[in-house]
């Protein structure tokens, strides 16, 4: 893919070149890896509706009878992991990442892209919830900082079970904006737990159709920077908005109330 012109290798110090037989072992572990967590996962959900209150656990499944969303965003996040075993999804993710992240960008858009990409910090969600709790939005702050903690574990457990590199660890032309973001890469952690507040807040005040597509906007905008700034594959963010949109709609299904925490 060489144009005659240098490409900037951005590959860590210590990476090697695999050999074809460790490319081949490397793969068909992950085809087993990556199915199996999604069977991990939904153990995962089982003992937690067995750890639940029986009157939060009936509240949810009023909840979920009347919340068909769910089934389909569910479906979508089962279906964009199991498409991680797709080689020619990966060439395909490579590509896209490669036509938004290899540009030559202003220095001012880094800047700014960077700084927006900084909404979907946990940080971020927690300082929300104390400016919800100066206001007497309490019920609603104990949610997001539950949730978010909740969240925060799920992501990183399915990031550590699908196993998937940042793309600065696999791709040369990857330009990283900041520092190289450690742990792995699917799905974006930024990307789910924007849509995340997003989706609690939309529904939770009942907001009006234009606040709600700005706060989506705004939330897509966190994603599409999270493969701009080098840390992470479009799949990555697409996961990342779906999960995010599912656990805000589980979490106001669950009363906190229900679960013997009270303000």
């Amino acid at each position: 893919m060489n144009n005659g012109t240098p490409e900037p290798v951005l590959l860590p110090p210590a990476a090697v070149i695999a050999s074809p037989e460790a490319v081949h072992a490397s793969f068909w572990a992950a085809n087993r890896r990556r199915p199996a967590f999604l069977v991990i996962l939904a153990i995962g959900l089982a003992a937690f509706l067995i750890w639940l209150p029986s009157g939060a656990r009936a509240s949810l499944w009023t909840g979920l009878s009347a919340q068909r969303n769910l089934v389909v965003l569910l479906f979508l996040f089962a279906l964009v992991t199991l498409s991680l075993v797709w080689t020619a999804g990966q060439r395909l993710d490579a590509r896209i990442f490669t036509l938004f992240n290899a540009r030559g960008y202003p220095k001012w858009l880094d800047r700014l892209m960077w700084l927006a990409t900084q909404l979907g910090n946990m940080l971020a969600a927690f300082l929300a919830a104390s400016l919800l709790f100066i206001l007497n939005y309490r019920r609603m702050a104990f949610e997001i900082i539950f949730g978010t903690l909740l969240l925060w574990l799920l992501v990183e457990t399915i990031k550590a079970l699908a196993d998937r590199d940042r793309p600065f660890r696999l791709l040369e032309k990857t330009r990283v904006i900041g520092w190289k973001e450690i742990g792995h890469s699917f799905p974006s952690g930024h990307t789910t737990q924007i849509f995340f507040l997003a989706t609690l807040f939309v529904h939770r005040f009942q907001l009006g159709l234009g606040v709600s597509i700005a706060l989506y906007a705004i939330s897509a905008l966190v994603g599409f920077t999270r493969i701009y700034v080098g840390a992470h594959y479009p799949r990555d963010v697409v996961a990342g908005a779906v999960l995010g949109s599912l656990w805000g709609i589980l979490t106001m299904l669950v009363n906190p109330y229900e679960l013997s925490i009270h303000f």
